[in-house]
């Protein structure tokens, strides 16, 4: 549903655009709200409200009561908030989600099948860089006929 790598840079209230790929697809599917959250790796998670019930459903039934359970859903969901794109396209990220994702003003979003990625331009580059050449490694472990 959602690939492909954008550069992008922050306006002065904190908005980004979301790509006009991307937004199209959200179109298609008649996508209004979304979702976003600290992600893994210092990135930061976006999903169309479609997916996110799909991550929501599968989040709440992980027992509470193992303390592995409780800590990942509370950092994950509490760092959550809906969002709707204006009429230019752009978002806003919410203050404490660019310092969890360390974000400042240049930006890299990414298409991740059901997601978007949104990566400090830095720590983008970093994780790339750090993991390029394991790719075909990875293909082979991680990929059965």
């Amino acid at each position: 549903m959602f690939y492909g790598e954008f550069e992008h840079a922050l306006d002065g209230k904190g908005r980004v655009i979301i790509p006009a790929r991307f937004r199209e697809i959200f179109k298609e599917h008649y996508a209004e709200k979304f979702f976003i959250t600290r992600g893994l790796d210092r990135c930061l998670f976006v999903f169309t409200e479609e997916s996110w019930k799909t991550q929501e459903k599968k989040f709440r039934e992980m027992p509470f009561t193992k303390t592995e359970s409780r800590k990942f859903n509370r950092l994950y969901f509490s760092g959550a908030c809906d969002v709707v794109c204006d009429k230019q396209g752009r978002i806003l990220i919410p203050d404490y989600l660019k310092q969890y994702g360390e974000i400042k003003e240049d930006v890299v979003i990414i298409g991740v099948s059901d997601r978007i990625e949104i990566w400090a331009k830095e720590k983008w580059r970093e994780f790339y860089k750090s993991n390029q050449d394991q790719f075909e490694d990875l293909a082979e472990k991680l990929i059965t006929d």
